[in-house]
């Protein structure tokens, strides 16, 4: 099973464009909305939406009459082999047909006076709503062209698997066109509304707004001026394919999911088609079907630490008696009995535990005693906050590999830095790791000196990059996909606030660790201030070996600085 890959568009998902148009009003940026029909059926009726809808087949005849980019232009920038210019082309037509605002000029490019053209206008947008005309006909007929030198690509959305109706979207923004008013067709365009994007969010409104409607609203709401929210458009140079998953909630009921929302990536691997939408929590004791060799069960045990609980898994051949239990959890009977209903009639052979903190390795010996497993792992190294009662069988190499069946493989892969004793496990045949805590999912792992060491984490964090993988099965929360893409992330974060570190050092002068927290975590909460002092001084001890901190009796200063004199009141060494 690989990473699912949403930006193959299925061939069956209407064609569609939509035309984001923007201005300067008394608020700040304004945007052009409208409310759609009432339709039975239709997951659009009375939504608040952009001028668009889908593409036409004459819309190619209207490429000769085009100012601006040809087809070959407009195909690149859409990521497109050919047809990008469609796009274009519909969503001015349908902006035109909708809320009655023509994008065009002269023949020869230069500004055109569409008002004297007003009569015949009105007349060609009633033809074309009712598909009696063609934009080409009407720029052939009125000596205009269409004027698309001012659009820029802003978005492209998919509609859920499992949705009867798909789209494939392209959004484009656009300035108002001077001189020319707004107004409504009365059929899809019920009523237009110029706004701002926080009035449109707000919920007083009542507005129905699509989650893509929602999403753009949420994206332009930091611009205060049109030309500057256009600008950013024009500028971008990736378009990600966005689309929505549809899991369940608790009471069953469906809920959209994007993809930067923690369960969207695992929806799709188990439900690519949506036929069967899953339950988008992560329930205490309930056994997931991660895949035919994969069975996730977690931990009551949620917390700050902890996000939702622990989560142990089972893995095995699929056509295997055998499980192997990755991370057994806390000493907690209930879930030592979730994760033996999990396993069925199959016997669990191996613990393994990823390291020794406490809410991971403590219950190996419980289900090893339950099912006369051998328990795997590294000991726990002589400092506080470990399970000093972890007593492996078995140490593993790093490299080993633990044979299950005949597809399926497990391999040690050391990862110090979180803690010394740190072992992740990649399924080879799925290019999935379990990463107990050196990757989580949605924010960043502790490093807590003195086992936590911040230069041997971001060297194992690079050491990942080597490998082939599609996913991560984190020791807290819901499979990730794209794994590389995040331990880049990840390390760019270490490094950043590495570099707030040594401002730091430098504004402030010789400080403790605790005066350094609140310039380097500005962006935590300060109830998050002491867990956020251990990485801190991982961060310092990392820069002092390197040269780039130094310290004397738990006062830290940048090298060239001179040290403060230690008084009765200074404490000693916090390492």
């Amino acid at each position: 099973m690989t990473t699912p890959e949403p930006h193959r568009t299925p061939t069956d998902a209407r064609k569609a464009a939509s035309l984001i148009v923007l201005r300067d009003g008394a608020h700040g940026l304004e945007l052009l909305m409208l409310q759609r029909a009432e339709r039975a059926g239709d997951m659009r009726s009375r939504a608040v939406v952009f001028p668009g809808g889908v593409l036409d087949a004459a819309d190619r005849h209207a490429h000769h009459f085009v100012v601006g980019p040809d087809d070959a232009a407009a195909s690149a920038r859409l990521g497109l082999p050919e047809g990008g210019l469609d796009y274009l082309v519909a969503a001015v037509r349908e902006a035109f047909e909708e809320v009655g605002l023509l994008l065009a000029c002269a023949s020869d490019g230069s500004a055109a006076d569409l008002r004297e053209r007003a009569t015949a206008l009105a007349s060609w947008r009633l033809r074309l709503q009712q598909g009696q005309g063609t934009m080409a006909e009407m720029c052939s007929a009125l000596d205009l062209r269409l004027d698309l030198r001012a659009l820029h690509y802003h978005s492209h959305w998919l509609t859920p698997p499992g949705v009867a109706q798909r789209f494939d979207t392209r959004f484009f923004t656009v300035l108002a066109p001077a001189g020319q008013e707004a107004v409504a067709d009365l059929g899809e365009a019920q009523e237009l509304m110029w706004t701002t994007p926080a009035a449109a969010l707000d919920p007083a409104r009542g507005w129905k707004l699509l989650p893509v409607t929602r999403t753009t609203l949420q994206r332009l709401t930091p611009f205060t001026r049109a030309a500057d929210a256009h600008a950013e458009a024009g500028a971008r140079r990736e378009f990600p394919l966005n689309m929505p998953r549809i899991g369940r909630t608790g009471d069953g009921k469906p809920k959209i999911f994007l993809p930067w929302d923690y369960p969207w990536a695992e929806i799709g691997r188990v439900d690519p088609d949506g036929r069967d939408p899953p339950l988008a929590e992560i329930v205490a004791g309930r056994a997931v079907r991660l895949s035919p060799r994969i069975v996730r069960v977690t931990a009551p045990n949620p917390g700050v630490m902890t996000g939702p609980g622990t989560n142990a898994y089972l893995v095995g051949d699929a056509g295997g008696d055998g499980w192997v239990l990755v991370d057994p959890g806390p000493d907690d009977a209930s879930h030592r009995d979730a994760i033996l209903a999990a396993a069925g009639t199959r016997a669990i052979t191996h613990v393994l535990a990823t390291h020794t903190h406490p809410d991971h390795s403590p219950g190996a010996a419980a289900i090893a005693r339950a099912s006369g497993a051998a328990v795997w792992g590294l000991r726990a190294p002589p400092h506080p906050g470990q399970d000093h009662g972890f007593a492996p069988d078995h140490e593993p190499a790093d490299g080993e590999c633990l044979v299950l069946g005949p597809a399926t493989t497990l391999r040690a892969i050391h990862t110090p830095g979180h803690a010394s004793n740190h072992v992740c496990w990649l399924l080879q045949e799925e290019r999935l790791l379990f990463t107990g805590d050196h990757v989580m999912q949605g924010s960043t792992v502790v490093i807590n000196p003195p086992d936590g060491d911040m230069g041997a984490y971001l060297r194992s964090l690079q050491a990942l990059l080597a490998l082939e993988l599609d996913w991560f099965a984190p020791g807290h929360g819901w499979l990730v996909a794209q794994p590389h893409a995040l331990v880049r992330a990840l390390v760019a974060h270490r490094r950043a606030r590495e570099a707030k570190v040594v401002e730091a050092l430098a504004a402030l002068g010789p400080c403790a660790v605790e005066a350094l927290v609140p310039s380097v975590y500005d962006d935590v909460p300060a109830d998050r201030f002491p867990i956020a002092a251990r990485s801190l001084l991982a961060h310092l001890l990392a820069l002092r070996d390197d040269g780039a901190a130094a310290e004397s009796h738990g006062v830290w200063r940048s090298p060239g600085a001179a040290a403060a004199p230690r008084t009765s009141g200074d404490r000693p060494d916090a390492r």
